[in-house]
């Protein structure tokens, strides 16, 4: 029987196996009975509410479509999951082991870095099905430039590629996957302070993801550490756009963990770097740190601690700033995902729906390929009333209420 043909209760059981999860945790994170649980997993309890559903999707770190069965999944989406497949491959490949290093011609690191450069790029456009159809094999060239010259650029590059997988890995709901990508980035990077700074922003990421908020934050704390100058605020700017990036990774974790406290003094630490760095000039460093992308991160930790009325203020302050506008795509449709999540904290499911849709405007894939959207989108739509763009949205990611 193939995986579309089996029974709901058959793929919680999967989901739920393959999360390293027992019955009785699952029904601890959703509130219910291990009963409950194995009625559902044994077919002899119905779900039959989509509310429900998403919950479970939620725990599980799944789309809700994967539960329901069948392929109601836009093909943007569809096209990024099977993408994942060839990511996954690649990362068990080991070709410089398994075919030797010789194998392949090395790319000239200059060619290779505009590869790395282009795939960055379209990341940073949120053109997520076409940046995992390039990272199969950009792993593989990058590997073997590695393997061919171990270097500082070779190194960087490597880890440039590592860091791109994490993230479209993590904001395609695949945490487990994307962390295996960030350690291999944080082993390329050992020894090099510098390098395992760009190296932890991503393992922050994944571990984040995957449920693992005080590693995160141990982590990125730890990898700040070790680049920040010895005299605070007052070192190169390239160093000080890392280590204020790792902070707002933290002051993520922090918030994830419901630290209230820490999420606070990582924050105010990161705002005080930002204001050294200025606006718009951690772009030229590998980041887009700055004053906004922290009053983001505001709007982010205080969403995750459910104070949404702090979130919508915030929110409305950053995103008047000049600095917004000079935001990548992927970034500030991220962040009106985040904004929708508080609006909805609030109970205002009307400017819920209208920065979904402007999220939609901005980059369709932000949208229509990461469950956390598709999550918040039908939050909004079984809320009540749903304006008719709302509701186009969400035929358009293929959910039904």
């Amino acid at each position: 029987m193939g995986s579309d043909e089996l029974p709901i209760g058959r793929r919680v059981a999967q989901w739920r196996a393959r999360r390293g999860m027992t019955q009785q945790m699952l029904a601890d994170r959703l509130g219910k009975s291990k009963s409950w649980v194995d009625k559902v997993e044994r077919g002899v309890r119905a779900l039959d509410r989509f509310s429900v559903i998403q919950d479970i999707a939620e725990v599980l770190r799944v789309d809700p479509s994967v539960l329901v069965g069948g392929d109601s999944r836009p093909s943007s989406t569809t096209a990024a999951v099977a993408g994942v497949d060839g990511v996954r491959a690649a990362l068990a490949r080991y070709p410089t082991l398994l075919d030797g290093a010789g194998s392949r011609p090395v790319l000239p690191v200059g060619e290779l870095g505009r590869r790395v450069e282009h795939a960055w790029l379209t990341y940073q456009h949120a053109h997520y099905p076409q940046v995992v159809r390039m990272l199969p094999d950009l792993l593989g060239d990058a590997q073997h430039a590695h393997a061919a010259g171990p270097g500082d650029e070779a190194a960087n590059r490597l880890v440039q590629v590592y860091r791109i997988m994490t993230s479209v890995l993590v904001k395609l709901g695949d945490a487990d996957l994307a962390w295996l990508a960030a350690d291999r980035a944080m082993a390329v990077a050992a020894g090099d302070p510098l390098l395992g700074a760009v190296a932890a922003v991503p393992l922050g990421q994944a571990l984040r993801a995957a449920g693992r908020g005080r590693l995160a934050m141990a982590a990125t704390v730890a990898a700040a550490h070790r680049i920040a100058p010895p005299v605070p605020h007052d070192g190169p700017l390239r160093e000080l756009s890392w280590c204020g990036t790792l902070l707002v990774e933290a002051a993520l974790a922090a918030a994830v963990c419901g630290d209230a406290r820490s999420v606070g003094e990582l924050i105010e630490q990161a705002a005080e770097i930002a204001e050294r760095v200025g606006e718009g000039r951690g772009q030229h460093n590998g980041t887009s740190f700055g004053p906004t992308t922290v009053e983001l991160a505001r709007v982010a930790a205080a969403v995750e601690l459910g104070d949404g009325g702090e979130a919508v203020s915030w929110h409305e302050k950053a995103t008047g700033r000049g600095g917004w506008g000079r935001l990548p795509v992927e970034h500030r449709a991220a962040h009106l995902v985040d904004a929708a999540r508080a609006y909805l904290q609030v109970g205002d499911l009307l400017r819920a729906g209208r920065v979904l849709v402007d999220a939609d405007r901005t980059a369709p894939a932000e949208i229509r390929c990461r469950p956390v959207a598709r999550t918040v989108i039908a939050d909004v739509a079984r809320g009540g009333p749903t304006p008719a763009d709302v509701a186009r949205l969400a035929a358009l990611v293929g959910l039904t209420r």
